[in-house]
């Protein structure tokens, strides 16, 4: 008889059975609608895409290896760096033009400031933008390729502004498939 009452206490009564039940069933209830909401929401990436091109800010880029750097004069006075991810950057090494699709370059600026310790230094000062081109050549033909991004505080700057992105590299750099920067030496 001892045996049997230990095997009954190692499970739960009905009466506890049922109120486990219904506190599983009002935490479901409660947590569907919040999980429909998060199921519904608009996805983060597309929320931050760029107007036109559909562009978002690569993630892990800032890790991404340094193509070349450059400086921007008045009215802008900004420091840039423009980085690649490794598709984009093997062509820059393999001197491969148009380059593959996959190639990803990105333009990080700030503007210029007098190092405080050293005075004939120019160092980076506050972010102003960053700038994306992806390469896809079936889906931004109409571009020669190219689908463009512009960023502030991250996020996408508006539609006009994106609309001016692929006429300047057209217009400037269509030669080098419509790339302004070269790899530095």
């Amino acid at each position: 008889m001892t045996t049997m009452k230990s095997e009954k206490s190692k499970f739960p009564s009905p009466a506890t059975m049922i109120v486990l039940t219904v506190l599983l069933l009002a935490v479901v209830l409660t947590c569907v609608p919040y999980l429909v909401t998060i199921a519904l929401a608009e996805d983060p990436a597309t929320a931050d895409a760029s107007p036109i091109y559909g562009v978002t800010i690569p993630p892990g880029y800032k890790q991404w290896e340094l193509i070349a750097p450059a400086e921007e004069a008045a009215p802008l006075d900004e420091l840039r760096a423009v980085i690649g991810n490794q598709t984009a950057l093997d062509a820059y090494q393999a001197g491969k033009l148009p380059f593959p699709d996959g190639a990803i370059l990105v333009k990080r600026a700030w503007k210029r400031k007098q190092s405080p310790e050293f005075a004939s230094a120019t160092i980076p000062g506050e972010a102003t933008t960053v700038q994306v081109m992806v390469k896809d050549a079936r889906k931004y033909a109409a571009t020669g390729g190219w689908g463009f991004g512009r960023f502030v505080n991250g996020k996408p700057v508006d539609e006009a502004q994106h609309r001016t992105c692929f006429a300047c590299h057209e217009a400037r750099v269509k030669s080098r498939d419509y790339v302004f920067t070269k790899l530095a030496p």
